[in-house]
């Protein structure tokens, strides 16, 4: 299977730091859903992520990056079982909903999801976060 996206070693560090980061509570699963919305901003070439053409623009994007990057969590070496979990995610596996989800977030406590974020649509839960698809036509299919 090839990479849906061309990455290195550092690329590849970054991701499982971010995946971590952003969703170690959510078991691996939620990492790699995390994952696939990283994966899904390098391909989509639209809206705020129309300059992103590499995994290190994607962490590092300022303003509308991932929070992840300012835990410690971030900071510490991945785990070799973190770098199989991001190799897999830039080797095209998809898990529902982030499946096209180009955001995602956390609600305080046990709130529900709001409909929209950055006036995109809900496409579904996991767990403790919400991700979010581009409507129909306003990016590049993602996969």
């Amino acid at each position: 299977m090839s990479n849906l996206i061309s990455y290195t070693d550092n690329d590849l560090d970054l991701l499982a730091r971010l995946m971590r980061a952003e969703a170690v509570g959510e078991g691996e699963y939620g990492m790699l859903m995390v994952g696939n919305v990283g994966v899904n901003r390098v391909l989509a070439n639209c809206l705020t992520f129309k300059n992103i053409t590499s995994v290190s623009q994607m962490v590092y994007q300022s303003p509308g990056g991932f929070a992840g990057v300012n835990s410690n969590l971030f900071y510490s070496g991945s785990t070799i079982k973190e770098r199989e979990l991001a190799a897999r995610v830039l080797k095209g596996e998809y898990y529902y909903p982030a499946t096209n989800a180009l955001w995602f977030y956390a609600p305080s406590g046990s709130a529900n999801c709001i409909a929209t974020w950055y006036d995109q649509a809900l496409a579904g839960r996991y767990k403790n976060h919400c991700f979010y698809r581009p409507d129909p036509g306003v990016c590049l299919p993602l996969h």
